[in-house]
């Protein structure tokens, strides 16, 4: 069993405040708002975004994985996630994540390709934290 840990640091009121953040592997540290979160903005991080990236990353690990026990593993697979914060009735949720992944993989047809991409999106560790979400994918071949 592995663990990671993350930590966040809040100053302030929500609209005005200001957060920090960083991983516990020191690889990243940065600045993030609830403006920020719901009003755009590229200065600052927010928690949709660091979801995107760790479901990109599950989610083309996972891939790699089911690809190489199908005895067809990837040259490349390139995965990009969309986090959508929807608000209603002055509540935030996450009601939605694209995934859109393009891969080169020698030996395999779209069909076999598109079977394995939805078992590794249903099977990805993200996925099934996530599983309350509203997930798509969009898997595709490249030559």
């Amino acid at each position: 069993m592995t663990v990671s840990k993350a930590k966040a640091e809040w100053k302030g009121n929500l609209r005005e405040g200001t957060g920090r953040l960083a991983f516990g592997t020191g690889l990243f540290q940065g600045p993030y708002s609830f403006k920020t979160r719901t009003e755009g903005g590229r200065s600052e991080t927010t928690p949709e975004e660091l979801i995107a990236a760790a479901h990109a990353a599950c989610f083309s690990m996972a891939l790699s994985a089911q690809l190489t026990r199908n005895h067809t593993p990837p040259t490349v697979i390139n995965t990009e996630a969309t986090v959508r914060l929807a608000s209603e009735g002055g509540n935030l949720s996450i009601d939605r994540i694209n995934l859109i992944t393009r891969a080169k993989v020698p030996g395999i047809d779209q069909a076999k390709f598109q079977e394995l991409a939805n078992t590794a999106k249903t099977g990805c560790p993200v996925s099934k934290a996530l599983a309350a979400v509203d997930i798509h994918l969009d898997a595709a071949l490249e030559t």
